[in-house]
């Protein structure tokens, strides 16, 4: 670890706290057998970790890359926020492509549900717009939960700009995924496109309710008036 990286850790451990870090631990499952087991927290809310962002802009791809590496969760939100902050201040396709594919290069230390969802949809959704979205697919067929995870929370950047297609494309892939966390996530983005295009949702849910997971289904229906909830929740 570099000087630079090693006082950026050095500052996170003086920002942490001991009672706000046992919680975490088990708000994020790090317990033997767990979605999150062996992960470790300093114990820092996200609003600090967010202001200490803005401090640190001009740390180099560099060094991000190697605070993405620490064992401390809160060390990889970090370098998450920062990768985000310099994908949208990127002044050309260069540097967007290398924050991209240091992205895709680090996957294996993207490894909770926050992280996923706090840099997906800005960095590889953002970066996907006007690309090929192979990748996506790529994610989605993967035996890793939180690749899985990034390809559908990637879809919500084209969400908000009333694109569709590949979100239901691979909702419809991640229908038979084992993964509750899978399912949320599935369930979120289809509640999402119902807020902007409602007979779109419900002509997914229509062909796929028989086959959904019923996490997915309760989420994808939660703004539903209730007597159509409980209809597609009969079945």
């Amino acid at each position: 670890m570099n000087s630079r990286t090693g006082k950026i850790i050095e500052r996170l451990q003086e920002l942490g706290d001991s009672d706000i870090a046992s919680h975490s631990q088990r708000f994020f499952k790090t317990g033997p057998g767990e979605y999150g087991e062996g992960d470790i927290f300093l114990g820092i809310r996200v609003p600090v970790i967010r202001g200490y962002v803005r401090e640190l802009s001009d740390v180099g791809l560099k060094d991000v890359v190697e605070l993405l590496q620490s064992p401390y969760h809160e060390a990889r939100l970090l370098a998450l926020l920062l990768m985000v902050a310099r994908y949208a201040s990127a002044k050309d396709d260069d540097q967007r492509d290398a924050i991209f594919n240091a992205y895709l290069d680090n996957t294996a230390n993207i490894n909770n549900w926050d992280l996923v969802d706090c840099s997906a949809e800005h960095v590889i959704g953002a970066h996907l717009m006007s690309r090929d979205r192979i990748p996506l697919y790529r994610l989605a067929g993967s035996t890793s939960l939180w690749e899985r995870r990034i390809s559908i929370m990637s879809t919500f950047h084209f969400i908000k700009r009333s694109d569709f297609r590949d979100t239901l494309a691979i909702a419809e892939l991640l229908l038979n995924d084992r993964e509750d966390l899978i399912h949320k996530a599935t369930g979120w983005m289809l509640r999402e496109i119902g807020k902007r295009d409602i007979s779109m949702e419900k002509e997914f849910m229509d062909r796929y309710r028989g086959k959904m997971p019923r996490t997915m289904l309760r989420y994808a229906i939660e703004r539903f008036p209730e007597e159509e909830r409980l209809l597609y929740l009969q079945g």
